[in-house]
């Protein structure tokens, strides 16, 4: 049998060569850490169906990154979609005096607060993108080729009527006003390349699609 003071002195050794080992580990971590540290953190990207996912660096990650510059049909969205907000807030600015429900006067404040701020931001991103709000002397488009638009008679006509006359009138006139501003922010969808426009077109899908439902239930 070996005594306490042989067995210490056999695993010695072993000790020191596992310190030496873990030293050695933890070198070879500091490094790869100061490598990833050095070059940035890389980026995992997807391979191919039947390929092997690639491991791209931060430079090569940015060249990929999609291109999302306005195209001519984010341009007219913006465009447009302030001069159908405009008559919006025309057509709401006429409640407080000529609705006789209470529950239309506050539909119309939730659209005026909402659109208000929008057309703002569509101000802005077209300004940012080096783009004018109506080019030309007369404007680039017509009234009548955005969908939902109300024609002059039918807006001379709601600031003619009153009561329920008015409310019946402006939910049917802002039902359609709604319906087409859906039907531009899906058509841009399909149709634009700039991901903040696409973003603007959503939360005008969520919401007009939420108000025209509530504006059926007030018919």
């Amino acid at each position: 049998m070996f005594s306490r003071r042989q067995s210490r002195a056999s695993l010695a050794p072993v000790a020191l060569v596992a310190l030496a080992v873990l030293g050695l580990a933890g070198c070879d971590a500091d490094t790869d850490t100061n490598a990833a540290s050095a070059g940035g953190p890389s980026v995992i990207a997807p391979g191919r169906p039947g390929e092997d996912n690639r491991t791209l660096s931060p430079e090569e990650a940015a060249a990929q990154r999609a291109d999302d510059s306005p195209n001519a049909a984010d341009v007219a969205y913006a465009r447009m979609m302030i001069q159908h907000h405009t008559q919006a807030l025309e057509m709401t600015g006429l409640v407080p005096e000529r609705a006789g429900s209470t529950k239309i006067k506050k539909l119309a404040e939730r659209i005026s607060a909402a659109q208000g701020p929008e057309i703002g931001a569509m101000r802005g991103w077209l300004t940012n993108h080096g783009k004018k709000e109506q080019p030309g002397q007369h404007g680039e488009h017509d009234h009548a080729a955005m969908p939902g638009m109300a024609s002059a008679a039918q807006l001379r006509n709601l600031r003619a009527a009153g009561g329920k006359a008015f409310d019946q009138l402006f939910l049917t006139l802002m039902i359609t006003h709604h319906e087409g501003a859906v039907t531009m922010a899906t058509e841009v969808k399909a149709q634009g390349n700039n991901v903040q426009i696409e973003e603007m077109a959503d939360d005008v899908i969520a919401q007009q699609t939420s108000e025209i439902t509530r504006m059926r239930k007030l018919m």
